[in-house]
């Protein structure tokens, strides 16, 4: 039986743009995912030592670049294990099966009476003296991978959790794209415009030389920005841009986009069905907060563009940039440096052109661009505001109908997204590169504002998504996407109903739910809390969320502990995960509690201040994030069924913890807080409002 081939494998067929034997002693591999800190290559490495039967170490990732990687498109969606793992597991098989029939014909035996051990072969079970790489010149490394040889299912690497070798350099402060240095480099800040579509009206140079020696001004159209060899003195200048720089904006420019689209999803809506609930859920719009800014590198020399970049999506970028700067595609060349970690659409695409258009004013010289604190908060996209009205039909004990509809911004704004660039500096230069309209991902790619928008319960379930483009705000792709909002929702709905029916909020889910393994997760969580004795306290809740990743992914339950004095804190936090066999445990691991970190910090404290309809500039004092000292005690269990696929697990956890906190909030307080976050004032507000 032929194994089926993915999208990556079908596109990139051949065996040796997978799997690499020209390195004696090691086996290399390509993907085209990229690591992000999620711990990707040290997974996917497993798999691939996994089926050629060496030892760990002697497998390593090549250099992700346009040039050489097969093009998987963007690292999002929490695809990379489903997608680049089967695809690499797929092409180790046939490479094991390539190698094990030239050394038959080497040691004039059959493949039967040979295995792999280690890079040797052993005949009837005797190590010989031949390897793999003495035989890899007689394979045809340009054979398609077919699907055809069935991938082992021996082997004890898959289920550990080797260290990984990416984090031994950035313990020690390396590692990263920022610590990246060329030969006579010099630096580079953008000058960004005050607003989105301001223009330039003009540049005191003298101030610039009298204040600063050694640094240049280039600018192109209402592309500003300051360079030099020292990289404090580029940001100095930045810092005093207000002081030789005058903007003024035009309302002309702007362009006036209709909604872009509507979706109905789920089921037909029967209207003879009598709604006993209603209620309105929303969340403001989400900055990333990358400790890190992003931060991009550019060469130009002999003819060729070389940019390094933490880029999620470098063949997309690559694309984009040529247009941009009305280049060959061929001439350009991408090479992805690992950055501060992202889930999601942030500035690494921003300052790739940045550092792009630099490098092209000065050929030969490598520019470095890093972007400000400043700029990384206010001038990079920023996950979508969303809000979810939600009407539901209790009859007798149990819901007979939900209907949802959904209010958000765009969750989908990389480069290249619907036929434009998508990029801060494409706007500034001349021609400005403006987006016309913003079509958002629809369900069948995995849907944006339509993530998670029908829940999983055997409930008829309608969903009206529309998606509203007309903001100034730039909103893409943020951990999740819709499904943090909409899990939220349709969790606390679930709550507020079994309340309605006075059932307890575990039984009421398994009441409506005969997918066997979101039971299982459930009934999980809610042992490792002790959810039968979690009464709680006039302070203290409990509460409790389920939820399925796409309604394809992971499935995770949530059992969160808080506090509710002058603010709201998480005390214990316990999960339940199925993502099918887990090649890294504790990858999986990381990816389930880091997302959960995240969760509560969105779900307490974040939101972007906006004034007058676009971002106010801010920093971390007025863009509050969960601190270490109030991350709680997380306790994370798996349920692992060595038979089934992997799934991707690193954002299973944004919805359900978010709706596990808010929750239980509410039973402390006795009153749904429909409206995130869950701060201080907006508690105040909410118990304001019954006085």
């Amino acid at each position: 039986m032929t194994n089926s081939l993915t999208p990556s494998l079908a596109a990139a067929p051949e065996l040796g743009r997978w799997i690499s034997l020209e390195r004696q002693g090691f086996i290399a591999f390509r993907t085209g995912k990229v690591e992000l800190g999620q711990g990707i290559e040290t997974a996917l490495a497993q798999i691939v030592a996994h089926e050629l039967g060496v030892d760990l170490s002697r497998v390593v990732p090549l250099q992700v670049d346009t040039d050489n990687a097969p093009n998987e498109g963007v690292t999002a969606g929490s695809l990379s294990v489903e997608i680049s793992g089967r695809s690499l597991r797929l092409a180790a098989a046939q490479a094991h099966s390539a190698l094990i029939a030239a050394a038959a014909t080497r040691l004039s035996t059959t493949p039967p009476e040979l295995s792999l051990s280690d890079g040797g072969f052993k005949l009837n079970g005797t190590l010989t003296d031949l390897t793999i790489w003495a035989v890899s010149a007689d394979v045809d490394w340009s054979q398609h991978v077919t699907g055809e040889v069935d991938p082992s299912a021996g082997g004890n690497i898959i289920g550990t959790s080797p260290a990984r070798p990416d984090l031994s350099g950035k313990y020690r402060g390396g590692g990263f794209i920022h610590d990246l240095i060329l030969p006579e480099m010099i630096h580079a800040r953008v000058i960004r415009q005050p607003t989105r579509l301001a223009r330039l009206v003009s540049v005191d140079e003298d101030f610039l030389a009298r204040r600063y020696t050694g640094l240049s001004l280039y600018r192109r159209a209402d592309f500003v920005a300051v360079m030099g060899p020292d990289e404090a003195s580029v940001s100095r200048a930045h810092d005093e841009a207000d002081r030789f720089t005058r903007w003024s904006d035009e309302p002309s420019r702007r362009t006036t986009m209709p909604p872009v689209q509507t979706e109905n999803i789920g089921d037909t809506y029967s209207d003879t069905v009598e709604m006993t609930y209603e209620a309105t859920f929303s969340r403001p719009n989400i900055a990333h907060a990358s400790i890190g800014p992003s931060c991009a590198l550019a060469q130009f020399a002999d003819g060729r563009l070389t940019v390094w970049t933490h880029s999620q999506g470098i063949f997309e970028l690559r694309k984009t940039i040529a247009i941009c700067l009305d280049m060959d595609e061929a001439d350009l060349l991408l090479i992805h440096a690992h950055g501060s970690g992202c889930y999601g659409h942030n500035a690494a695409d921003d300052v790739a052109l940045d550092a792009a258009i630099l490098a092209m004013a000065k050929p030969g010289t490598p520019v470095r661009v890093q972007w400000s604190r400043q700029d990384e908060l206010s001038k990079g996209p920023v996950g979508a505001g969303m809000s979810h009205r939600i009407r539901a039909a209790l009859v007798d004990g149990k819901v007979a109908a939900l209907y949802s509809e959904i209010d958000s911004q765009p969750h989908a704004q990389r480069p290249g997204n619907g036929g434009f660039l998508n990029l801060t500096s494409a706007e500034a230069l001349d021609p400005a590169r403006i987006p016309t309209h913003v079509s958002d991902l629809p369900l069948t790619r995995g849907g944006g504002a339509s993530r998670n928008a029908v829940s999983f319960y055997d409930i008829p379930h309608q969903a009206i998504v529309r998606v509203d483009a007309t903001s100034r705000i730039r909103t893409s792709a943020l951990r999740s996407l819709g499904a943090h909002l909409n899990i939220y929702a349709i969790e606390s709905a679930m709550d507020d109903l079994a309340d309605q029916a006075e059932a307890d909020p575990l039984d009421f889910r398994l009441a409506h739910l005969s997918d066997l393994r979101a039971k299982a997760v459930l009934a999980k969580a809610a042992d490792m809390s002790g959810w039968v004795d979690a009464a709680g306290s006039e302070d203290r809740g409990f509460g409790l969320a389920v939820g399925r990743y796409k309604n394809k992914g992971a499935w995770l339950a949530a059992v969160a502990e808080v506090s509710v004095t002058e603010e709201v804190s998480v005390s214990r936090l316990w999960l339940c995960c199925d993502a099918g066999v887990l090649i890294n445990p504790e990858g999986a691991r990381s990816q389930i509690e880091g997302g959960a970190i995240q969760a509560i910090s969105w779900t307490l404290k974040e939101a972007v201040p906006i004034t007058d309809g676009v971002i106010a500039p801010y920093d971390w004092e007025k863009y509050p994030i969960l601190r270490f000292s109030e991350v709680p005690r997380i306790e994370t269990e798996f349920i692992v069924d060595q038979s089934a696929s992997p799934l991707g697990a690193g954002e299973a956890a944004q919805g359900p913890v978010a709706a596990a906190i808010g929750n239980a909030v509410a039973r402390v307080l006795q009153k749904r807080i429909h409206h995130l976050p869950l701060s201080r004032e907006r508690i105040m507000a909410a118990l304001l409002a019954d006085e």
